[in-house]
């Protein structure tokens, strides 16, 4: 690797990809551009090296992957520099470093990876501050090769993603155990909705794949009007109910009793889920002291940390937290502008704060047919790290769709792998700095979040500026170090290490954009401006990135041919950000309820890229002729991988049928002459007019069609973290309207098309 600097110089190395993403396109001309599929991982302009070991750019990627060489370059190509992470993403291979000695810069504390240099076998190059530092003796050894000095071919060096077992001196504390608390609204529409028979039947089901060991410790805490904690403690014949009315002054009844050891107490916890939904059957309670049952939360957990998981269904209306609606819904499809994209009060903030000083997380997941004020609510996952679900018009009965999504995603929810008492810190090579995060977290200090729990369905962003020329360097680093505690309880550091070529001309920065990373970070920065200055702002802002960056691009290239130029790697601008404007966070003059708005906004800042970009511009594909040509194999399976389409009416036939993959929503629309075999094999219907208006299940079918769309579909909806949910939509169907609304590409009544999109783009160059 101490020749990569040399060997890199400068681009030549790919000149081929260089010309790709600078080859002028007519946007006017060429409208029939597709992203690639699936998502694609950008190849930036690297030699063969750096691309071997670099981070995968699922994990780590940056919007630009050539760094201009000064802020005064960066300002130029008019493109946002950041970073986009999904840190403890579910990894198949990841190396595993148990070492004595973790070896780190003397100076800026960075982690050896493999960008740095070795001078000799004694001494290494820091490829951030480039301080030189010792080898230790024991790096000496090779554990893998079992062979003595070739430090620079040990695990550390050799992989971009390493995780290293931590010592002592990486603790404040022992590390804690794994601690979960449920808190579950019990009041009339809570036990209406039937959610509570769900989640008792999902954790009695998965209790033993919770992640933790032996020190595993559970606790439950149901509210309505009054807060209701339960005793599970060994040695009782059946759990013990004691309830707290004064919601004004809360405490805990018994404190030592409440947070039980899963092992000791299993029978008790086994006895407590198959009883809690018959013992609020009759209720008449129709508040929600959420902000009591919190309070309580936290003086229940504060001597451990752990994860809270809170299950509501309305507006709290009393105690602290209260909240009143502030939903008005004339205003629902408002051109002028949205009010309340802010929390009403500061409580839940603030408890969220000091949930993360105690390293506890609370997670919120809200089943509601009414207005709730998620902008309020969604405070305290936001800034403890946790993650928020959402169910609108959930019921157990009328919403069968919901009552799917909500299954998998707490099946996933209670066994996916956590992290507790985790911090994260992103370093970069000398010159470069931070200056905005995105996400669920609180900010610690410049460079430093502190992640109660970590997950591994969490995305991050952050902001960059250049602070001083990077002239003296060929390569930019950077490198995010996560520390957190297992659920088993060892103390762990995972690793990633980015490392891009800094270049000096205009022509290589807009040659490297990452365009996909470029549209999340700007859609991260949209959502920050709509809530602290106003929709409309947001809006505009995003419409000038992409006026000032091509109108950037168009005063460097010599070609100034006529119509609309964008170089080959900014082709996908407009269409992502006309996309984005139609996306519920951002939309004006579509109907559009409060709530289902503020949680679009919550997923662009906490959802990992490859989830983003489906919410942006979701793929569609035609599936009624679905064939094994070209299909892809997996684990002993054909996966069948029809064509993407454009996202317009054009590209729909009434004698064909069409899925769409949106991210959390999967649709398959049916039209009108579609044949009769398809509906017969696939849908288990004689024909168009007898599919059932709200289909949610394709039928299992022993024949070829069926296994093929079935096949299909498990693939897609595998890839996620978050199950997406079907609708079968007929032509006819009223359903059809939502399914219209995500075809990005057409006119509506109050957006632009993507033609007239992008008229109105060279129109604002030419001003």
């Amino acid at each position: 690797m101490s020749q990569l600097s040399t060997t890199l110089g400068g681009l030549s190395g790919v000149p081929e990809l260089q010309v790709e993403g600078l080859r002028p396109v007519n946007l006017l001309q060429e409208r029939n551009i597709l992203p690639p599929s699936p998502l694609p991982n950008p190849e930036p302009n690297l030699s063969a090296d750096l691309r071997k070991v670099n981070c995968s750019p699922d994990t780590f990627r940056c919007t630009l992957t050539n760094i201009p060489q000064t802020q005064a370059l960066l300002n130029k190509a008019k493109l946002p520099l950041g970073l986009l992470l999904h840190p403890f993403r579910d990894l198949t291979q990841l190396p595993v470093i148990t070492s004595n000695t973790i070896v780190r810069c003397r100076s800026c504390r960075t982690y050896i990876n493999p960008f740095v240099t070795f001078l000799d076998q004694r001494r290494w190059k820091c490829n951030l501050c480039y301080r030189v530092n010792d080898v230790p003796d024991e790096f000496m050894y090779n554990p893998v090769t079992r062979s003595y000095g070739e430090p620079h071919k040990r695990p550390e060096v050799q992989n971009s993603t390493v995780e290293f077992i931590a010592s002592s001196d990486y603790m404040l504390r022992p590390p804690q155990p794994a601690v979960y608390l449920f808190v579950l609204d019990v009041s009339h529409s809570a036990v209406e909705t039937g959610y509570l028979t769900i989640f008792c039947q999902s954790l009695l089901d998965n209790l033993d794949k919770l992640p933790g060991d032996t020190r595993t410790r559970v606790g439950f805490v149901t509210f309505d009007s009054t807060i209701h904690f339960y005793n599970l403690q060994e040695g009782l014949s059946q759990p013990q109910m004691l309830v707290v009315s004064d919601i004004e002054d809360i405490f805990l009844p018994t404190p030592d009793s409440l947070l039980v050891n899963l092992k000791e107490s299993r029978e008790l916890v086994k006895d407590l889920l198959s009883s809690l939904p018959g013992m609020f059957t009759h209720t008449r309670e129709t508040h929600s002291s959420l902000g009591p049952a919190l309070q309580a939360a936290f003086k229940l957990m504060s001597p451990t940390g752990g994860r809270v998981s809170v299950f509501q269904t309305q507006l709290p209306t009393l105690g602290a937290g209260l909240l009143q609606s502030r939903e008005d819904p004339n205003l629902r499809s408002s051109t002028k502008g949205v009010q309340h994209l802010g929390p009403a009060t500061d409580f839940y903030k603030k408890l969220a704060l000091d949930c993360s000083g105690q390293q506890i997380a609370v997670d919120l997941f809200l089943l509601t047919s009414q207005y709730s004020d998620l902008a309020s609510l969604a405070c305290v996952a936001k800034y403890s790290a946790g993650s928020i679900y959402y169910y609108p018009s959930f019921h157990h009965v009328h919403n069968l769709p919901q009552l799917e999504k909500f299954q998998k995603d707490l099946q996933r929810y209670l066994t996916r792998k956590i992290g507790f008492e985790a911090v994260m810190r992103i370093r970069c090579t000398k010159g470069l700095s931070i200056h905005t995060f995105h996400g669920n977290f609180f900010v610690r200090s410049t460079d430093l979040l502190s992640l109660a729990n970590v997950n591994p369905d969490s995305g991050f962003a952050v902001q960059m500026s250049i602070d001083e020329s990077l002239a003296d360097t060929s390569l930019a680093c950077f490198q995010a170090a996560l520390l957190y505690t297992s659920s088993k309880g060892k103390r762990r550091i995972r690793v990633h290490t980015l490392c891009l070529p800094v270049v000096s001309q205009l022509s290589d920065v807009f040659a490297g954009a990452d365009i996909q990373a470029v549209t999340c970070l700007l859609a991260n920065m949209a959502i920050d401006r709509s809530v602290s200055s106003s929709l409309s702002d947001a809006r505009d802002a995003l419409v000038n990135a992409v006026v000032d960056s091509l109108s950037a691009y168009r005063g460097t290239s010599n070609l100034q041919p006529a119509g609309l130029v964008a170089p080959s790697a900014l082709r996908l601008f407009p269409l992502y950000v006309l996309a984005l404007l139609k996306q519920k966070a951002l939309r004006t003059g579509t109907s559009t309820r409060l709530d289902d708005r503020v949680f679009a906004m919550c997923e662009f800042k906490s959802q990992p890229l490859q989830h983003v970009m489906r919410l942006v511009h979701p793929n569609l594909y035609r599936v009624d002729d679905l064939s094994d040509q070209g299909a892809l194999h997996l684990n002993d399976r054909m996966v069948p991988q029809p064509q993407l389409l454009q996202l317009t009416a054009e590209k729909l036939t009434r004698e064909g049928a069409f899925l769409m993959d949106c991210g959390n929503l999967l649709y398959l629309w049916v039209g009108k002459s579609c044949s009769e075999s398809f509906i017969r094999d696939v849908l288990g219907c004689p024909n168009h007019s007898s599919i059932p208006q709200n289909m949610s299940q394709i039928p299992e079918q022993d024949n070829p069609p069926s296994a093929r769309m079935r096949t299909f579909l498990s693939w897609l909806q595998e890839l996620r973290s978050f199950w997406p949910v079907l609708h079968v939509v007929k032509d006819d169907a009223s359903a059809k309207t939502s399914f219209f609304q995500h075809l990005v590409e057409d006119r509506t009544e109050s957006a632009f098309s993507y033609y007239e999109f992008l008229l109105h783009i060279q129109q604002q160059m030419s001003k």
